[in-house]
């Protein structure tokens, strides 16, 4: 059996310009960016969880941009810039994509981009809670991690607020025939919002609220009580980091799911801003 890599990457990279079409607070955790643009003509939608790293206004308000496109390339270029000077860059996943000619804003393509909102604490959320129309930003793609092996046909999803955006792509992308479940935990009930599953997918929503629990307990409750099938399994587990490994850490060893089969990623971890 070949051997899967971590990341599907698109076929061509390059670091695009976008422009902020709209910027809407969608829950009392969430705030939604709309970007576009004819620089967005260069970007290939590819589903699932697809993410890219934003950059966005430095210190000095003024958006510099790395040239080149490679993974060493682009870091080594942000880091000969003064820190005045630094885009602020951040990851984050595709909520939704509309091609050229389809959007809700203008003629060009758009991408809406969630950001978990931590008032003006972070400076990625403030970014968001005060994002303008005509404001600029960098993306550059990253792509994919969700790979579904072709002998797992049960899909388990499961992570933190910061998951949503990656879980909703996933559920969007999905075969309407697929079968499975996702576990989200969000801090509001009024944080849930309409993912477009699959009707054999079964979305459960985990309100923490308690402010001050930690995150991920209820996500790891909930995937350690689950009726999961015994074979042909495929997880998704993000979020934060603890959350991450100790939910992957279940499957592999209690439920005996081969860690080929389980795709993790900790987006942030508790003591560390999230933006």
């Amino acid at each position: 059996m070949a051997k899967r890599t971590k990341h599907v990457k698109p076929e061509h990279r390059e670091i695009l310009t976008a422009e902020v079409l709209a910027s809407k607070r969608i829950s009392p955790n969430f705030v939604r960016v709309t970007v576009g643009g004819q620089g967005l003509a260069g970007f290939t939608a590819m589903g699932f969880d697809q993410w890219f790293r934003l950059f966005m206004p430095g210190r000095d308000g003024n958006l510099k941009l790395p040239t080149s496109a490679s993974n060493l390339g682009w870091f080594a270029q942000y880091l000969m810039m003064g820190k005045e000077h630094r885009p602020l860059t951040r990851n984050y996943t595709v909520r939704d994509y509309r091609a050229a000619g389809f959007g809700e804003f203008g003629s060009t393509a758009e991408i809406d981009i969630d950001f978990v909102s931590h008032g003006d604490d972070s400076p990625a959320s403030a970014w968001a809670n005060n994002a303008t129309p005509g404001n600029r930003v960098g993306l550059l793609d990253e792509g994919i991690m969700y790979q579904a092996p072709d002998h797992c046909d049960w899909h388990l999803l499961a992570g933190d607020e910061s998951a949503l955006p990656g879980i909703a792509g996933v559920l969007r992308s999905l075969p309407r025939e697929s079968a499975g479940a996702a576990f989200i935990e969000i801090p509001h009930a009024e944080d849930a919002q309409e993912l477009g599953e699959p009707a054999g997918v079964r979305v459960n929503w985990l309100v923490r609220e308690d402010p001050h629990a930690e995150v991920g307990t209820l996500v790891a409750a909930a995937v350690a009580g689950a009726d999961i099938p015994d074979t042909g399994v495929y997880a998704f587990v993000a979020g934060e980091q603890k959350l991450a490994a100790g939910v992957r850490r279940h499957l592999a060893q209690e439920r005996e799911i081969p860690k080929t089969d389980i795709t993790f990623t900790g987006y942030w971890r508790v003591g560390k801003s999230q933006g």
